[in-house]
């Protein structure tokens, strides 16, 4: 995509700023996840990489934290520069961003520097224990998820992402293109159920049930995004938790034939 003068201008500030040995300010942070654009240097497109709108991220944070207790150690799960993570940091006790690209990463660091952030496939995690939340704005469609191994057999990037998401976190909170929800509600006129077959066939899959969000309206937000204007929606999840090691020896017992 060819940028305008003007945004030329803003990422080549932004590159300054991210060169800095100093801390940014809020503003400068706020600057940075406004004008970054994400096609500058990278065929985002290609990879459909593109990054949240500040406005929609948010919105979006409404959904993450105060479940119960005071453990909410969240992960993002294909960062970008961090929309995501800044708008739910003072939510969570603690927080990981996941990347695959550093040089999104490392402009991710100056925006949440208190995040561990990790450079690397989300298919490829080391053991980091679980997390009460898992949060992501995904690649849509099918692009290339090497590494991926789960018990969904499509071609969605997202759903895979979500599956992943579920073996290490205990609740999640995701950007899905429209299609790819098992409901309809940014940009109409009321909510409905409306289950595709890509979607029913990932929650027969896996299990998996993607319910909506509190009533974020995502189209608000859809001529913020830079090169796309997607029609997206939340959905959030409660995965199933691993049980304790005495409760699943229990269960393994009473699945025993009882022999008199």
């Amino acid at each position: 995509m060819k940028l305008s003068k003007r945004q030329i201008k803003d990422h080549a500030q932004i590159m300054d700023m991210v060169e800095t040995d100093r801390r940014l300010t809020e503003d400068e942070k706020v600057f940075v996840l406004d004008h970054f654009h994400e096609g500058a240097t990278h065929i985002n497109s290609s990879a459909g990489a593109f990054f949240t709108p500040r406005g929609l991220a948010r919105d979006f944070a409404i959904e993450v934290g105060e479940i119960y207790g005071s453990d909410q150690r969240c992960i993002d799960l294909c960062a970008g520069i961090g929309a995501l993570a800044f708008a739910v940091e003072e939510k969570v006790s603690d927080l990981v961003c996941v990347e695959l690209n550093p040089d999104y990463a490392r402009i991710g660091r100056k925006i949440v520097p208190n995040a561990e952030w990790i450079v690397g496939s989300v298919f490829d995690l080391p053991d980091m224990g679980r997390f009460r939340w898992a949060i992501s704005n995904p690649p849509f469609g099918n692009v290339p998820a090497d590494g991926f191994v789960g018990e969904y057999t499509g071609a969605q990037f997202e759903y895979k992402v979500i599956e992943t998401a579920s073996r290490i976190a205990d609740f999640g909170a995701f950007i899905l293109p429209q299609q790819s929800a098992p409901f309809r509600y940014s940009g109409q006129p009321c909510f409905r159920d409306e289950e595709t077959d890509k979607a029913a066939r990932f929650r027969e899959q896996t299990g998996i049930v993607m319910e909506p969000s509190c009533g974020i309206d995502t189209s608000l937000y859809r001529g913020d995004w830079k090169g796309v204007s997607p029609v997206c929606e939340i959905v959030a999840c409660e995965f199933e938790q691993p049980k304790p090691a005495q409760a699943a020896a229990w269960d393994q017992m009473d699945s025993l034939e009882v022999v008199a």
